[in-house]
């Protein structure tokens, strides 16, 4: 027979328990004598429950050949939190005590190298970035919007003009405003007369002084003066203060711009033949460059 080898303690007897005893038919305590395999080693063991501090054994008894068990001398779980404790060691009635350490060694932790500290430089970037890019957005928005260029274009009649206001007898030109035959969107368009004549003036409140001094100056760009083109006549300030007006005073033609006419009238063949044949001389002129104009500086040649 081999006894022990060197470090093992022999097994031959262990503490018994069953909290089961009645239905398996055994004994609930006593000495259980342990028998295995000649080259098998045999150890004791224990089980029990702790019920919120309140310790309830379940079993005790041999154990067959487990290394978890080589060499343990005392009876000691070490599972952290387990349903049922289990214990087992090396030694007669070694597991007649039993107790529970916890194995706090748990896998090495990976402490991660502190991140690097952004340098100066970086931090004023990107702080000052952003701010950098919304001033410049604003700048550009904000040239856009002094350098726009307000559309050109007839004004729409509307069907209910409202009260006219009153026909005052202008002072800088014998001209007096005789009806109200259109408003649009950047003022108001007036069938007036100068001397013998009947004209048109369109007025501009003071808020749209932009659009006044684009028609103005497209006006009186040299060698304007054109049949097909219409004749302009006078721009003047009227009023002071918030009571200010733009005026632009041109030759008047009463069936209105052509296409308020269109959308009312119908045309004949030779009639829209007429309307093309002049249209098409006077966008030619327009985009046409001059060099000289009647005693006027050089006409350039213009887009829209």
């Amino acid at each position: 027979m081999l006894g022990p080898s060197h470090g093992e303690a022999e097994t031959r007897e262990c503490v018994f328990y069953n909290v089961d005893w009645e239905i398996d038919k055994t004994n609930q305590s006593g000495l259980e004598r342990c028998e295995g395999e000649k080259d098998k080693r045999l150890h004791c063991y224990a089980s029990w429950r702790n019920n919120s501090g309140v310790i309830e054994l379940v079993r005790k008894g041999c154990w067959l050949d487990d290394f978890n068990c080589y060499d343990r001398q005392e009876c000691v779980a070490t599972e952290e939190n387990p349903q049922v404790f289990f214990c087992c060691c090396e030694g007669n009635y070694c597991n007649e005590r039993f107790t529970h350490v916890p194995d706090v060694s748990g896998p090495p932790v990976k402490i991660k190298p502190p991140l690097p500290t952004p340098s100066l430089l970086s931090v004023l970037i990107y702080s000052l970035l952003p701010i950098t890019v919304l001033s410049m957005a604003l700048l550009l928005a904000f040239w856009m919007y002094r350098h726009r260029k307000p559309p050109y274009g007839h004004v729409d009649i509307i069907e209910d003009p409202g009260p006219p206001p009153p026909s005052p007898l202008v002072s800088l030109k014998p001209l007096q405003l005789l009806e109200i035959k259109a408003r649009g969107r950047f003022g108001c368009v007036w069938k007036a007369q100068l001397l013998n004549e009947y004209v048109a003036v369109k007025i501009f409140p003071v808020q749209d002084k932009q659009s006044w001094q684009n028609e103005r100056d497209i006006f009186r760009t040299p060698g304007m003066k054109h049949e097909s083109l219409l004749r302009f006549i006078a721009a003047e300030r009227r009023g002071t203060g918030t009571e200010a007006e733009l005026w632009l005073i041109t030759e008047f033609h009463e069936k209105g711009s052509l296409s308020d006419y269109l959308k009312g009238n119908t045309v004949t063949w030779n009639e829209l033949c007429h309307i093309a044949v002049t249209m098409s001389r006077g966008l030619a002129y327009l985009h046409e460059d001059v060099p000289r104009c009647k005693g006027e500086g050089p006409k350039p040649a213009i887009a829209h």
